[in-house]
C-alpha cells in the first residue's frame, strides 16, 4: 500500500503539475510539500482538505494512506479506560488484520 506521500505525489504527477505549482495552489511552501511527499512530515487537516480537492480526491481516500498511528490519543484512551487497553493489546498479540478489524468495525455499525 502507498503511503499519504506517495499517493499525494502520483495524484500529482497524474495531472502533471510540478511541487512548486501544486505547493502554490495549496498555499503551502515546495520544500514542505517535498517533505510531506517524501513522508518527513504530514499536513494538517486544512492542508489536506485543499490536496484532495486540487487533485480532484476526497480527505477519506488520502486519509486511507496515512499509516501513523495516532499514539497521543491512544495513549490518553488507554490511561482513561483500562479495558480497553486490554482489548488493545489483545488485537496486537493476536495479530487481527487491519482489513479484519475494519471488517468487524463495519458490520457492528450496520446494526440497529
Amino acid at each position: 500500500m502507498k503511503t499519504l506521500g506517495e499517493r499525494i505525489r502520483e495524484l500529482r504527477e497524474e495531472k502533471d503539475l510540478s511541487v512548486r505549482e501544486l505547493a502554490r495552489h495549496l498555499e503551502v511552501s515546495a520544500p514542505f510539500l517535498s517533505d510531506v511527499e517524501l513522508g518527513r512530515r504530514h499536513p494538517s487537516e486544512e492542508v489536506l482538505a485543499r490536496v484532495a480537492t486540487n487533485l480532484d480526491t476526497t480527505v477519506e481516500e488520502l486519509k486511507k494512506h496515512d499509516s501513523r498511528a495516532p499514539v497521543q490519543e491512544l495513549k490518553r484512551i488507554v490511561a482513561n479506560d483500562p479495558k480497553m487497553g486490554f482489548a488493545l493489546r489483545q488485537v496486537v498479540d493476536e495479530a487481527v488484520s487491519a482489513e479484519d478489524l475494519l471488517e468487524f468495525l463495519r458490520r457492528r455499525s450496520k446494526k440497529p
